[in-house]
């Protein structure tokens, strides 16, 4: 059974940066991804960031050239840096693993509690 600790959050002001970590317990062969997702009070939760086990990356429009996902597989551990934030940028983010389905599209199985983002002056 895989945990997922999320850390990092933090007020920031806008323009500034903030990593993040996703410490990973445990073990699932079958999670082909680990991806990142963001949900603000009233909104749905959107998935910002994903990385495959082969390494591929993919990002939101909104995030795009801005925020990084990386992995530090010896230390069990998924980043998301996040650089030139913005106030829509604030939110909970929460990492996630998830394994293949259909269509090239990923079931997401496993939530860790999230840490909060503010990007405020």
């Amino acid at each position: 059974q895989v945990e997922l600790v999320e850390s990092g959050g933090g007020l920031v002001q806008p323009g500034g940066s903030l990593r993040l970590s996703c410490a990973v317990s445990g073990s699932d062969n079958t999670i082909a991804a680990m991806g990142w997702f963001r949900q603000d009070p009233g909104k749905q939760r959107e998935l910002v960031a994903l990385i495959t086990n082969g390494g591929s990356t993919s990002y939101a429009d909104s995030v795009k050239g801005r925020f990084t996902i990386s992995r530090d597989t010896g230390k069990n551990t998924v980043y998301l840096q996040m650089n030139r934030l913005k106030p829509e940028d604030t939110a909970v983010y929460y990492c996630n693993g998830g394994r293949t389905g259909t269509s090239g599209s990923y079931v997401w199985i496993v939530w860790g509690q999230g840490t909060q983002v503010t990007v405020s002056s």
